[in-house]
């Protein structure tokens, strides 16, 4: 733990990513696999399932410490952060028997998960008088799951990769699914990831293993300064879930693009992408696209509230089924047949999908409406004999004479239940991650959010090196407008968001908050109304679980407006109006 506890605080103290990087390439040479197998797991993202809850952690804190609870809640609210503040108000351990990173996850902290109450208080006790302040934190980091030392997956991709002398586009792809939460990281995983290459072994997945997805950039600027149209294949953006329907060995499985395996979850995909594999050419099969919920009568997406009640169960009733049927839409091949496609380029993969799918892009067409302006045309590809599921379906390829009737088109996105319009070049090969903006492949050219303008009426201090200042906000909104009722109009809360806003501006924002505070509710802060803000949101649903009546999915910051007063923000007339523009 010493030596883990060394490098947490080393990356915490850092804001250099090459640091960082080199940091952890050394701890990784020096460490036991098994220790390193954790810290990858780790640093990379990995969170066990709850080992101990916070209310647990806090009680123990507190009868370690000594200290009375209100100090206690105090200090973690002017702290920010549970781990850094138990560390911080313990008295100096003493050093205990030496045990490895490893040690502690499968000997002491694993099998605390479900013990009583008074065997995890006494547990967490002893172990904080066994290390100093450093083992402290990274011990109290790794329960909490919290480690935000501004490592990124990529960073510890890098570091894998200096250590194993191997591209990081290949550890980047050994690394797909090493942090789910289903099976915890062992010597024999860690090694897996760094062992060289053998001459002759391909390098494509095996077993169940997704690919890296590729990613896209958001187009900001002039769509015609891509260049001529026709390079560009154009689809619609979906609003649902990233996911890869991998088919190998008479199996399937339907990973997330959170590397989270979701396959329980929808088994109509399961059970159509298993009609698939009726022959030996397609065992071996890898496809990329959506998870939607879907509108059978209408033949369009549902919208993604819909979806979400259902990845938010952790038990599928028939009723949940029945409302939100669930389709998997296709957009790219990666593997057929066994064999690694993601060099070729996209027009190949695209003809190939057809044929896999049973469907050209012309049938593909009939999922967005073929009274559609400028419904797509495409060639037809050579197809099969094997028919399209009605849950296994080809996204569509739009087909337009020219970017301003693209344009045209891309203005119905909402009433059609998508985000806009996905456009990739057709020599494009199937990258890993999120390429430079040099040369860009893929963009997503995304239609502008939902936005209002709403008053700023509570704050919290944010976390690690922003916690000092008050960083979540939450907004709300006029009940109505002035002179339309008896009573006079009330703020009534809607939404949170916490980002958006330049340091510069977080710093005047926390300014006024600490001027202008009515009351404290724990690290909750109600302050005087004087600040609007446009808030942006990617959808709007209705909602009887909250005050306003609506839900709004990702709110953040557009801008501050400076230039209004608290009595011009919007009314909840206005969030209600949107509703009529919403899918």
């Amino acid at each position: 733990m010493k030596a883990f506890a060394r490098l947490y605080a080393d990356l915490d103290a850092s804001g250099s990513t090459s640091h960082k990087v080199d940091s952890m390439a050394r701890y990784l040479r020096d460490a036991p696999p098994a220790d390193a197998a954790w810290a990858t797991y780790f640093l990379a993202g990995g969170k066990p399932r709850q080992i101990v809850p916070a209310r647990l952690l806090r009680e123990a804190a507190r009868e370690a410490s000594g200290l009375p609870e209100w100090l206690v809640d105090e200090s973690y609210s002017s702290v920010g952060d549970l781990a850094e503040t138990i560390a911080h108000l313990l008295p100096e351990g003493q050093a205990g028997a030496p045990m490895g990173l490893s040690q502690w996850m499968d000997e002491r902290l694993l099998p605390l998960r479900g013990a009583p109450d008074e065997v995890g208080i006494e547990a967490l006790k002893t172990w904080w008088s066994q290390l100093d302040w450093q083992g402290r934190f990274a011990l109290n980091k790794l329960i909490t799951g919290g480690l935000r030392v501004g490592v990124s997956k990529q960073l510890v991709v890098r570091a894998l990769a200096e250590v194993a002398g191997l591209e990081a586009t290949l550890i980047a792809q050994r690394m797909i699914g090493y942090t789910d939460t289903r099976r915890m990281p062992d010597a024999q995983r860690y090694l897996a990831l760094i062992a060289p290459l053998v001459e002759g072994v391909s390098t494509s997945q095996t077993g169940g293993q997704p690919y890296p997805f590729f990613l896209a950039h958001p187009l900001q600027g002039d769509v015609a300064s891509l260049g001529a149209l026709h390079d560009w294949q154009v689809e619609w953006k979906w609003d649902g879930i990233r996911a890869q329907l991998v088919l190998r060995g008479q199996q399937v499985w339907l990973w997330s693009r959170g590397e989270e395996l979701i396959t329980e979850r929808f088994p109509e995909i399961e059970r159509d992408a298993r009609k698939l594999l009726d022959g030996p050419a397609l065992d071996g099969l890898v496809l990329d696209g959506e998870i939607l919920a879907w509108d059978v009568a209408r033949s369009r997406p549902l919208p993604f509230a819909a979806l979400q009640r259902r990845i938010t169960r952790k038990t599928l009733t028939a009723a949940i089924a029945r409302d939100a049927p669930a389709v998997f839409v296709a957009y790219d091949l990666i593997e057929s047949a066994g064999q690694d496609w993601r060099d070729r380029p996209l027009a190949q993969r695209r003809a190939q999908l057809e044929r896999v799918l049973g469907q050209t892009a012309d049938e593909g067409a009939a999922m967005c409406g073929s009274d559609a302006p400028n419904a797509p045309n495409a060639p037809k590809a050579a197809t099969s004999d094997r028919t399209m599921t009605a849950v296994l379906r080809l996204s569509p390829e739009l087909i337009a004479s020219d970017w301003p009737q693209l344009a045209a088109l891309r203005e119905s996105s909402r009433e059609r239940g998508v985000e806009g319009f996905m456009l990739k070049r057709r020599a494009s090969a199937y990258g890993m991650g999120r390429t430079r903006s040099e040369g860009v492949d893929w963009w997503k050219w995304k239609v502008e959010p939902y936005s209002i303008d709403a008053v700023l009426v509570y704050a919290q201090r944010g976390h690690g090196r922003r916690a000092s200042l008050y960083t979540d906000y939450t907004f709300a909104l006029w009940s109505r407008g002035a002179g339309e009722g008896p009573e006079p109009p009330a703020l009534l809360p809607f939404a949170k968001a916490y980002s958006g806003l330049t340091d510069d501006e977080i710093a005047q924002v926390d300014a006024v908050i600490r001027r202008t505070v009515i009351e404290k509710f724990g690290p909750v802060r109600s302050v005087t109304p004087t600040l609007v803000f446009e808030l942006g949101f990617e959808g709007i649903s209705h909602s009887p679980r909250h005050k306003s009546g609506v839900a709004v999915r990702f709110p953040r910051i557009l801008r501050w407006r400076t230039d209004k007063t608290v009595d011009q923000a919007n009314t909840l007339a206005d969030l209600h109006a949107l509703l009529g523009s919403a899918p």
